[in-house]
């Protein structure tokens, strides 16, 4: 959602389009940053600065009078509200109420989709209720995928009519095939196949089913190797199951824990890898995926959300719709033993990523707030 947020109002204000982005301060954080011409920052309070995410919904009044209060300041007068995340719907559908604009809303993750995806998971009965209130509110609402808006339509009662597709974008000038060997040696790595996972650490990114896979793998004969970049310190819950789970198959030795690296950084692992895993019991979009494709990286993922959007199946990767480590030991293996397949598929990411640059989807998008300032009345698309 950082990156999304991020690259979307870097290619708005390049295309001449002003933005201000509302967050709320942080530890390192704070007042006006301005990341382009045209395209600020701004840091307001909402509570303490060490206050735990479970405690934010309580903030979220005062945050949204510090908006009010700086826009009077500044004397601007916005066209359209764009929130992202439901804390930031609730402020956004207010904010936008109050200067009778338009209210966009995206949703990079929505509480009831993850509480099917995955047993076990639960959510705030706040999310849900304001994920709703947003979605019945919003006068435009922006989905990644149809598989998100028929989620929308059928699990809160959203109008299908007002909801339009456009998917995430890429960074192609950071993102793209490098040599591999040279990016290697600068990470350390040997002769290994690398398979890479990149994201979060959390039960519902399906870390369990790559643990279980390199499991199914260690009998083969390709010398292989695991790498997990993101996540936090080897402390957390999730990070300490995985490893155990690791220990449990015997297959610690096979999976390194990288850690958070910075973003810039991300492309060098990418380019490393042979194959990228995406094992996520859902994932609305799927940005890794992408980000791995630009490199000209084939992806193994599950076959959930938003993903079959952007991996072709037997083209760029391969999709499994089961949860099965054998399916995806399977899928890997036959990438990493046939240097053609990987060439080919790797060639074809790299092109379907093409299309996904963050100027083309700044473009939809851009499009989409043109006709909501002007009252235009669109259909869903």
């Amino acid at each position: 959602m950082n990156v999304y947020v991020r690259e979307l109002s870097r290619a708005l204000g390049e295309s001449g389009m002003p933005v201000d982005v509302f967050t709320r301060e942080h530890e390192g954080g704070g007042g006006i940053e301005e990341i382009r011409p045209g395209v600020r920052v701004i840091h307001l309070p909402g509570g303490p600065l060490d206050a735990e995410m479970g405690q934010l919904y309580g903030h979220l009044p005062r945050f949204l009078g510090e908006m009010q209060a700086f826009r009077r300041r500044e004397g601007i007068d916005y066209d359209v509200v764009h929130s992202h995340y439901w804390f930031s719907a609730w402020a956004g559908q207010r904010f936008s109420r109050s200067l009778g604009i338009p209210h966009v809303v995206t949703f990079h993750t929505l509480g009831l989709i993850k509480m099917q995806s995955r047993a076990g998971e639960s959510e705030p009965g706040e999310r849900l209720a304001t994920e709703r209130e947003a979605m019945l509110g919003a006068d435009r609402i922006i989905a990644f995928s149809g598989h998100e808006r028929d989620a929308m339509a059928r699990l809160y009662g959203a109008d299908p009519e007002r909801v339009t597709l456009a998917p995430c974008g890429v960074d192609l000038t950071k993102f793209r095939p490098l040599n591999q060997q040279e990016v290697r040696k600068r990470l350390g790595l040997n002769g290994e196949k690398v398979l890479l996972y990149v994201g979060r650490v959390e039960p519902l990114k399906g870390l369990d089913l790559l643990v279980e896979t390199a499991a199914q793998m260690e009998a083969g004969e390709e010398n292989v190797r695991m790498m997990v970049v993101g996540g936090g310190g080897p402390g957390e819950p999730e990070t300490v199951r995985v490893r155990r789970l690791a220990e449990e198959r015997q297959v610690d030795g096979l999976i390194d824990f990288v850690g958070r690296v910075d973003h810039d950084d991300l492309p060098l692992y990418y380019n490393a890898a042979d194959v990228c895993v995406v094992p996520s019991y859902y994932e609305s979009f799927g940005l890794v995926a992408l980000e791995s494709m630009a490199c000209g990286t084939p992806v193994v993922a599950t076959r959930v959300g938003g993903l079959p959007t952007i991996v072709h199946h037997g083209h760029t990767g391969y999709l499994k719709s089961w949860r099965c480590p054998e399916a995806f030991a399977h899928s890997l293996e036959m990438i990493i033993s046939s240097s053609g397949l990987q060439e080919s598929m790797g060639a074809a990411a790299r092109r379907r990523a093409e299309l996904m640059g963050w100027s083309s989807v700044a473009l939809m998008i851009s499009g989409e707030y043109r006709a909501l300032a002007a009252g235009e009345i669109r259909t869903g698309s």
